[in-house]
């Protein structure tokens, strides 16, 4: 069942708004602290929001800066997708698809290279995602749930290190399958 969302790009306004979607779709704060922290710090890239009929905000995503450390000091620019969240009472109702969709494309626009994230494979393979892509980085978040989506093809062909923003290290990990 798909509800009628329309995505647009964070305003201001929205800020505690997001706050609160984020804190209740994971059920804890630590995400919204996140994206808090990435707004501030300057390595927000794209957030976007589901805004429901009638105005109501009911989902957000995020895409901060990630580079991606190679060899001989070359650098790939790409995006930490995180957080994805939607409205506990709204997730199954294509939202999440929606914005991941969106956001993608946004990041595309900017030209970046690569999109990393880490989530639930069966979700995020919808999109491209791949587990085998991001096999030749070296990331603090191991296993099958860190998956990476090239947007310009042999973007990351050769090894590397993801650099995440420090606001990253305050945030729990949970464990994919």
């Amino acid at each position: 069942m798909s509800a009628p969302v329309v995505v647009r790009v964070e305003q201001p306004g929205d800020v505690p708004h997001i706050r609160d979607i984020v804190a209740h779709a994971f059920g804890q704060r630590a995400e919204a602290d996140l994206v808090d922290r990435l707004r501030a710090d300057g390595d927000a890239l794209v957030s976007l929001v589901a805004v429901a009929e009638g105005g109501e905000l009911v989902g957000q995503i995020l895409f901060s800066r990630l580079p991606i450390a190679g060899s001989m000091g070359r650098v790939t620019e790409a995006a930490a997708l995180a957080p994805l969240a939607v409205r506990p009472e709204r997730q199954g109702m294509g939202i999440g698809t929606a914005l991941a969709k969106a956001g993608i494309k946004a990041c595309t626009a900017r030209g970046l290279a690569a999109i990393i994230v880490v989530g639930d494979p069966k979700f995020y393979q919808r999109f491209g995602f791949s587990a085998a892509v991001a096999r030749g980085l070296r990331s603090p978040y191991p296993g099958n749930a860190f998956m990476a989506l090239e947007l310009k093809p042999g973007a990351l062909r050769a090894k590397g290190t993801v650099c995440y923003p420090a606001a990253f290290g305050a945030v729990p990990v949970e464990e994919h399958p």
